[in-house]
């Protein structure tokens, strides 16, 4: 069993400051935002946000994703997942694109990254491999990268030497703030 470590009342899974792992797109194309039991997760506060830029990106949505968004809303909500953003037919999710190379990408990050919007994707996607569980008793991250999908970015932060809270430090600061983010390297580098 993993242990787990405590900062401001969050379990952290040790295996978030013991395991590498660096996104490797070119190996696994995206296949994140294609592949999953729902869309991304979404936190309730972000909802607002999703509706703000899909009247940014609308226009850029693939002709799959606008029938879906029609149909069911920019977000929907799903038995045992809360809010999460729509997935077309079980699979690619509605702000997902395939850049020339063939990787999915997100429309939303692309307006983000060019200036259009302030929101840069939902923090599920942010953060993965690290999932939240969230209950009325604790908030829990865990490292849970998919075995097949994700093994090019172990391989590759392994290659790196680089830590997974390393390479997830911008989301874990946006969503838990810089002190949280530096009890966490504070016990990374004394304990693990």
């Amino acid at each position: 069993m993993e242990a787990m470590i405590i900062v401001d009342d969050i379990l952290i899974s040790d295996d978030i400051l013991q395991e590498e792992f660096v996104c490797n797109l070119d190996k696994c194309k995206g296949g994140c935002c294609v592949d999953g039991d729902a869309g991304a997760p979404l936190d309730k506060s972000e909802l607002k946000e999703i509706k703000k830029v899909y009247k940014i990106i609308q226009h850029e949505l693939s002709d799959e994703a606008k029938a879906e968004i029609k149909r069911v809303g920019p977000y929907t909500s799903e038995e045992g997942f809360g809010y999460v953003t729509p997935a077309i037919n079980g699979g690619i999710c509605v702000y997902g694109y395939e850049d020339e190379k063939g990787i999915v990408k997100c429309l939303i990050e692309k307006a983000y990254l060019e200036g259009r919007t302030d929101f840069k994707k939902p923090i599920s996607c942010h953060l993965y491999p690290i999932r939240v569980t969230k209950n009325e008793n604790y908030i829990a991250l865990n490292y849970e990268p998919r075995e097949k999908l994700c093994a090019p970015g172990c391989a590759f932060g392994k290659k790196l030497g680089v830590k997974v809270y390393l390479f997830l430090k911008e989301p874990l600061i946006r969503k838990y703030g810089e002190a949280f983010y530096e009890a966490l390297d504070t016990i990374a580098k004394k304990h693990l």
